[in-house]
């Protein structure tokens, strides 16, 4: 019973979240809906209007930067979690079959030594 709840709330997980967040290419991960990340911005130090204009910069550059990364993060993060569910859900299935299996084969060992 406890194995029947188990596999059913992970085929309910499976079907909340999302098919996938990133995309894995030649081995390089990529999130998907987060869009570009942010050029840094440069220093002018030309004078104090460009320099101020550069500590502007700078300060959406963080913000945009920390939405970015959070995203990403928040993505990375479920791939990891449908990945990991599958892989387990996999060995589930492989271990039933390896019991099935042997079971089979007790009972047909115990029929033939009755023989």
């Amino acid at each position: 019973m406890k194995y029947t709840l188990t596999v059913a709330a992970l085929l309910a997980l499976s079907f909340a979240l999302p098919a996938h967040a990133g995309s894995l290419n030649n081995g390089s991960w990529q999130p998907s809906g987060c869009g570009l990340v942010p050029d840094a911005p440069t220093i002018d130090g030309g004078n104090i209007d460009a320099y101020n204009k550069s500590i502007a910069a700078i300060n959406a550059w963080q913000q945009k930067s920390r939405e970015y990364f959070e995203c990403l993060i928040k993505e990375a993060n479920t791939d990891n979690s449908i990945i990991a569910d599958h892989a387990n859900q996999a060995q589930a299935k492989y271990r039933d079959s390896v019991e099935k299996i042997g079971a089979e084969a007790e009972a047909a060992k115990k029929k033939l030594d009755k023989d």
